[in-house]
């Protein structure tokens, strides 16, 4: 008796890629090919992560968690995100940072699949990584957040991770206020920078 397995298009994106102080995070999506897309729970419309709001961002979240618990093979979503911190990007450029990120990122979603599975993978512009496994061969797509389902849905999980990463960093240095702007270079951001100085998760090579 041969065990039924599901067939899955993946999509990758990352956030923060301009910021001056937090991560890039980079989110991986497998959507099983026969599974459809639907609105979530807040009847958001599914769009790139930067066209939505927090709460319809948060909305889709949930959606996906839920579909990942579906006893239903060919309803279940995976996902896994991976984040590289400022002292790499420093080290190595924000371009090979995402890039390292989206490896790590694919890596640990594979790693939840059926080996047999077959997979076309995705990548919004700007990403490009070589796999190690001859079969999965990453393609990137120009625009592809405004394109295709799976890439959108990475887009939100990897903004919803970095965004609670920047929160908890908030309340280790309060005086930045990343729970406003996430690292991104704001006047707020640059007043506090002039007043304060440097914190260990600002980027170096961005403020120079």
């Amino acid at each position: 008796m041969s065990v039924k397995k599901a067939n899955y298009v993946i999509g990758i994106d990352e956030v923060g890629r301009g910021p001056l102080a937090g991560p890039v995070t980079v989110a991986a999506v497998a959507v099983p090919t026969k599974f459809k897309v639907q609105s979530s729970k807040s009847k958001t419309k599914l769009r790139d992560s930067k066209k939505l709001s927090a709460k319809q961002r948060e909305g889709w979240c949930e959606y996906i968690k839920n579909s990942h618990r579906s006893s239903i093979i060919d309803h279940r979503i995976f996902f896994a995100s991976a984040s590289v911190y400022p002292k790499v990007i420093d080290r190595i450029n924000i371009t090979q940072a995402a890039n390292l990120a989206a490896s790590r990122a694919l890596e640990k979603l594979v790693g939840m699949l059926d080996v047999r599975s077959e997979m076309k993978i995705l990548m919004d512009g700007g990403l490009y990584i070589n796999h190690p496994t001859s079969h999965i061969s990453p393609r990137t797509i120009i625009k592809g957040d405004e394109k295709y389902n799976c890439i959108k849905l990475a887009s939100i999980i990897a903004k919803v991770k970095r965004d609670r990463i920047m929160k908890r960093n908030h309340k280790k240095f309060p005086q930045y206020g990343f729970d406003e702007h996430f690292g991104y270079g704001t006047k707020k951001h640059m007043a506090a920078l002039k007043k304060y100085g440097f914190s260990t998760i600002h980027r170096l090579s961005f403020l120079k």
